[in-house]
Order: C-alpha cells, then sequence, then structure tokens
C-alpha cells in the first residue's frame, strides 16, 4: 500500500471520515554543489520520488492535531499558544506555524495524519519535506497563495530561529520547487531557479552508507566560520564573489586550511555551473566527471567525508556503467550519489552493495530515485 494510500485510510479509521486533502513534499537529492549555499552560491539539487504525506481535514478550532504513522504518536497543539517543547517531530510543524504567524498569517486549524517515507539522518531532507508539507497544508485549509521561494524561507526560518539549526536555503527550495525530470540549478543568493533535464537514459542512484554522522552540528559551524573568514580575507560578502584567477593569485596569503575550504567552494561553484550546462547538452559523461571531481575535493579540500563514504564512491567508480559518483548532504556520514547508465542499473546497484559490504562490513540501502515535482496537493475532495 502506498503512503498515499496508508494516510488516507489511517485518517478515516481516526477520526471517521475521509480527509478532505492530501498533500506531499519530498525530499531531495543535490547532485552537484555542496556546502556553497551558505557561501551564496550555486547548488543542483533535484526532488526525489521519497517524501512526507499528510492527510488532512481543517477544522473550526485553532488546534492542529496530527498523528504520525512514523513514530506512532499524536502531537496536538495550539496555534494561539505555540511552545518550544525541545527537539522533537512536532517542532517542525509548530516552527512552520510559528513562521507563518510571524509573516503575519492567520492560520485554521486542522486534523491530520502524517507518513514519509525519507530516511532520516540520511542527508536527503526529511526535514525539509516535513516542513514543506505542514507549509501547504497551512496553505490550503488557511486559503493562502502557494508561493514556492516564500514558502520555502517559511520553512528555513522555522529551521533557523524556532528549531536554532542553522541551515542554507536549498533543501527547503528544492523541496517547495522541484520539477518532474529534472534537477534544479538554484542560485543561492538570489534565489532564481532554473530547471535542468537529467540526461536522457541515466538513472539517479542514493547510497545510504547506513553510517551516521557524528559531531555534525560543529563541523558544520566550523567550515562556515573557515569560509566566512575567506570571504573576508578576498573582502567580499562571500566566496561566490571570488573567481578561480583572483584565488590562485591569492591564495599562497592563506593558512593551509582555510585556502583549501576556499579552494572546495570556488571550484565547485565552477563545477556546478558546469554540470548544468553537461546536463543541458545531455552530456552524462561529463556531469560524471564533475561528480568525482566533486566528492575528491569534498574529501580533500573540505575534509567532510568519512571512510565510509569514501568506500561506497570508491566502489561505484569501479563498476561499468557509472558516470560518477559523489557524497551528498553534509558529510560525515549519511548518503551518496551516483548517475548511472539505465540499462546498467540493476547489476550496478548489486556489484556496489557487495562491493561496500565487503570494504566496510556495513550493509547499505540503495535507492534507484526519479525526479518529482516540489510540495503540492495531490487530492481534494
Amino acid at each position: 500500500m502506498s503512503l498515499h494510500q496508508q494516510v488516507i485510510k489511517t485518517f478515516e479509521a481516526r477520526f471517521g471520515e475521509l480527509p478532505r486533502l492530501v498533500v506531499r513534499a519530498p525530499g531531495r537529492v543535490n547532485l552537484i554543489g555542496e556546502h556553497t549555499d551558505y557561501n551564496d552560491g550555486f547548488a543542483l539539487p533535484m526532488a526525489i520520488d521519497r517524501g512526507v504525506w499528510i492527510a488532512l481535514t481543517p477544522t473550526q478550532t485553532n488546534e492542529v492535531v496530527v498523528h504520525s504513522l512514523d513514530f506512532d504518536e499524536t502531537a496536538r497543539f495550539s496555534l494561539a499558544h505555540l511552545k518550544f517543547a525541545g527537539h522533537h517531530w512536532p517542532e517542525y510543524l509548530k516552527g512552520v506555524a510559528w513562521a507563518l504567524q510571524q509573516q503575519g498569517a492567520t492560520l485554521s486549524g486542522w486534523q491530520g495524519v502524517m507518513a514519509g517515507d525519507v530516511p532520516a539522518g540520511a542527508g536527503l531532507s526529511s526535514s525539509a519535506a516535513l516542513e514543506l508539507a505542514t507549509a501547504r497544508a497551512f496553505a490550503a485549509v488557511s486559503n493562502r497563495p502557494w508561493n514556492a521561494k516564500g514558502m520555502a524561507k517559511i520553512g528555513q526560518r522555522a529551521e533557523n530561529e524556532w528549531l536554532g539549526l542553522n541551515t542554507g536555503i536549498m533543501d527547503q527550495l528544492i523541496s517547495a520547487a522541484g520539477v518532474a525530470g529534472h534537477a534544479l540549478l538554484i542560485d543561492c543568493r538570489s534565489l532564481e531557479t532554473q530547471p535542468v533535464p537529467l540526461p536522457v537514459e541515466t538513472a539517479v542512484v542514493v547510497l545510504d552508507t547506513k553510517s551516521r554522522r557524528g559531531l555534525v552540528d560543529s563541523a558544520y559551524n566550523e567550515r562556515r566560520a573557515q569560509c566566512e573568514a575567506a570571504a573576508r580575507f578576498f573582502d567580499v560578502p562571500a566566496l561566490r564573489d571570488v573567481s578561480f584567477a583572483q584565488f590562485q593569485a591569492q591564495a599562497h596569503q592563506l593558512d593551509n586550511i582555510t585556502r583549501r575550504r576556499a579552494r572546495h567552494i570556488i571550484t565547485e561553484n565552477q563545477r556546478t555551473l558546469q554540470a548544468a550546462e553537461a546536463m543541458q547538452q545531455g552530456d552524462a559523461a561529463e556531469f560524471g566527471r564533475l561528480m568525482n571531481d566533486s566528492h575528491a575535493s569534498l574529501r580533500d579540500d573540505f575534509e567532510v567525508t568519512n571512510q565510509a563514504l569514501d568506500a561506497i564512491v570508491t566502489c561505484s567508480h569501479q563498476i561499468e556503467g557509472c558516470y560518477g559518483a559523489r557524497m551528498t548532504g553534509g558529510g560525515f556520514g549519511g548518503c551518496a550519489v551516483a548517475l548511472v547508465r539505465h540499462e546498467a542499473v540493476e547489476t550496478f546497484t548489486t556489484a556496489v552493495a557487495r562491493c561496500y559490504q565487503s570494504a566496510t562490513g556495513l550493509e547499505p540501502a540503495i535507492y534507484v530515485c526519479a525526479a518529482t515535482n516540489g510540495a503540492e496537493v495531490v487530492s481534494q475532495n
């Protein structure tokens, strides 16, 4: 039974009627452009066919009541008295409500059932999917127009200010604005987006190493501070504004760590724009080469891979039919992503799982992902 069917069936069992509407918002995989978002740079993610689904009906109260199938818990909170109660899944819903209210929105209450199939902690943005599904639900029941960029900012504000997580805008924007069959080139400064078609006869394969990230917040904040220090050295608002020629001319004046961090961001922005161009031309081989270069830069210059990520990427490179592979997400564990020739997917997934398990003793989870639309109302009664 699909998640769409599950949330409807459970809603009917719990509330004695069919839901008025069902919304969904996708997780994402970033194909290239890692750690560039908080440097005002470029990223090339795609919305994936895994996400968060909410079946719901508006109520005449100012309460939200949501049952989560994933946690087997029911959350209830008043829109008139929103209070932070610790890092748990209901806070993402409350944070979105709070951020909408901060913008002056008058929100209506609703009751719903929620389920998702984005693996938590894998770097596939389960949190952004939850935020944007919630935003879509509130927009629908409160008769608010849907603006993808505006709602992405709502999701980011919820994460930054309600949950205290200092993240960029990329995850929320791709979950809000994804286009089926395409990746989305995002300018993280202007928030302009450009759909870019995936090369024909290719598949995007997500490789979950099953290694989970430790010390991510401190390492993330450290990398961010190092990038900001480099931008101050070059006297620019962000590293996005530094050309590679300018970097090469002055790099010797930077300490070794700051130089390597800056080199990753500056070259990654170049790679991301080149990758979008390769995709426009249907050049899967060039796109794969850029993915490989991205992983090497993340490993050697930005130092955010780990043994598991390096192992699964090395395995991928050795298998026929793989154009390229790299870690994806924040790093230190989680997932890699590979671009694979469509007819080779089955043999690729079997071979990469065997190779990785032999190298690490871990059994990966592997998902062949399609590019889907961003947050949307999928059914309405």
